[in-house]
């Protein structure tokens, strides 16, 4: 548990650290910007994003402008698994 933990605080001190840098902000709960979000609203904001395969093309639903702008401020393997490996927006 404590190692779970300490694992979500790195990665929500991460973006927050990104956020500032940039001078950037992202909606919260009420849909007012911030440059603090909390680590678990982002996981829910990505939580609706799915893949999906047809005649075995894979797209990926749901992801908008918003969910692509957060993305900008996670890690890079993050990216790679939204955008795949030539990091295109879709």
């Amino acid at each position: 548990m404590s190692l779970c933990l300490l694992v979500y605080n790195l990665g929500q001190r991460e973006l927050r650290k990104a956020l500032k840098r940039s001078n950037s902000k992202v909606k919260n709960q009420l849909g007012k910007l911030t440059n603090t979000p909390t680590l678990r609203w982002i996981f829910q904001c990505f939580q609706v994003v799915h893949f999906l395969r047809t005649n075995q093309s894979p797209k990926v639903v749901n992801f908008t402008e918003e969910r692509s702008l957060i993305l900008e401020f996670l890690p890079s393997s993050c990216q790679k698994y939204y955008l795949g490996n030539n990091n295109k927006k879709r």
